[in-house]
């Protein structure tokens, strides 16, 4: 290993923290909030259009890409996402470009933590992802009472 903390070693989350807190503090726009947790990252951007959040988006990344840079720490553009959420059916285009190296995917479901959300706050998906899970534990569990 050249680099880095090794994930599980007892040094690794104060190494983390240190590196990551100057992340956290940037001076971003007050219309973005920032969730975090462990190596997860949220951009939360709101707007009243479509291009102003595609506007403010790239903006915002293009400090935290400068901020990647002066720490040598690299995204996962491939684990990178864009997600539109609104409830009103607009008129305007619902694609977004918003670049982190590349252009980002822009998907309508994304799993963040464990819990599936949708671009409507339906979470539709993640009741049926829970449902599902619990049928297959509730037939594991029948079959190992017939067993006795």
């Amino acid at each position: 290993m050249s680099r880095g903390c090794l994930q599980g070693s007892c040094c690794g989350p104060g190494f983390w923290n240190i590196q990551y807190n100057s992340l956290l503090n940037l001076p971003l726009k007050e219309k973005t909030k920032v969730a975090a947790f462990a190596d997860n990252l949220i951009l939360a951007i709101r707007a009243g259009s479509t291009r102003a959040v595609e506007n403010y988006s790239n903006g915002e990344l293009s400090k935290i890409t400068a901020w990647s840079k002066s720490n040598k720490t690299k995204f996962n553009d491939k684990k990178s996402k864009v997600m539109l959420i609104s409830r009103r059916k607009r008129k305007e285009s619902r694609a977004l470009n918003v670049y982190l190296n590349k252009i980002l995917k822009q998907v309508t479901t994304l799993k963040h933590l464990g819990i599936i959300m949708d671009h409507k706050f339906t979470f539709k998906e993640h009741i049926a992802y829970v449902t599902e899970g619990c049928a297959k534990l509730i037939h594991g569990l029948s079959r190992a009472a017939k067993v006795s």
